[in-house]
């Protein structure tokens, strides 16, 4: 019986050893570094730039007939593609499924009111077939990736 007794209780203060000394230190997430601009050096804070989400969510003017559903639709487009040629938009695109929000914008412009302005120029909010909630997002600055 000693013969088991004695590596067990080795073995217990062993680990009680270890546990006391062990000092535990936070991990750092490997996608930061993959975020950071290459010329911010690690330790240093940095810089943050605004953006704007825009989410499209379903209008109460949606029965349009199917002729004009595709004219209002052709048009929204041409003005995502005017909004992305300017340098204003940065991502568009639509969710999957059919429910109340259809889908995102995220726009480089000045303030909140500028992203107004332009969405309103959209076909498919004119015609009342979107509506739009704009909400500031924050982001690494140059954080873009391509």
């Amino acid at each position: 019986m000693a013969s088991k007794v004695i590596p067990a209780l080795l073995l217990l203060g062993f680990l009680v050893i270890v546990m006391l000394s062990f000092h535990p230190t936070p991990l750092q997430s490997v996608a930061l570094n993959k975020v950071l601009p290459p010329k911010v050096k690690s330790g240093a804070a940095p810089e943050l730039k605004r953006y704007w989400m825009v989410l499209l969510k379903k209008g109460p003017i949606r029965n349009q007939d199917t002729a004009l559903a595709a004219k209002i639709q052709q048009a929204h487009m041409d003005n995502i593609n005017k909004m992305a040629t300017a340098g204003k938009l940065l991502v568009a695109g639509p969710f999957e499924n059919d429910e109340e929000l259809r889908g995102i914008l995220i726009m480089d412009c000045k303030d909140s009111l500028e992203v107004v302005s332009l969405v309103n120029k959209d076909a498919a909010v004119i015609a009342g077939r979107l509506v739009f909630e704009v909400k500031p997002w924050w982001t690494v600055k140059n954080c873009i990736f391509k």
